[in-house]
């Protein structure tokens, strides 16, 4: 039995959340910051949540290129497999040019795969 029993959260098109928030100006990242932050919650009954990620998100937002991969890491870890990131992965947003695209990919990635995996089968 896993220790996370919350709702799972929605898988998201990797390239959807890039284009989407490349054409709203940072809009929808924000929306994206608040719904992750918010699905972890929900799944694990830990974390920041959705309200407070968005605050920090707004206010200084490199805290969250920390924190979002060190909470996707703990509600992996939390149902006894190896965490995919850890809050290390927030180095690559100081890379420039690409490294809000590949944390970008990688966190996005390590939610697809984990929403995904958890799913419960479908009946025939």
């Amino acid at each position: 039995m896993s220790a996370n029993t919350g709702p799972l959260g929605q898988p998201r098109g990797i390239a959807f959340v890039i284009i989407i928030s490349i054409l709203t100006f940072g809009i929808y990242h924000l929306y994206w910051t608040y719904v992750t932050f918010e699905e972890m919650k929900w799944r694990t009954g830990e974390g920041l949540g959705g309200v407070l990620g968005l605050v920090i998100g707004i206010l200084l937002s490199i805290v969250n290129a920390f924190v979002i991969p060190s909470e996707v890491g703990n509600m992996v870890k939390g149902d006894g497999e190896q965490a995919p990131m850890t809050g290390w992965t927030g180095l690559w947003v100081l890379l420039p040019l690409v490294g809000w695209f590949v944390w970008v990919v990688k966190v996005q990635g390590a939610l697809n795969r984990y929403w995904e995996s958890h799913a419960a089968p479908a009946v025939a």
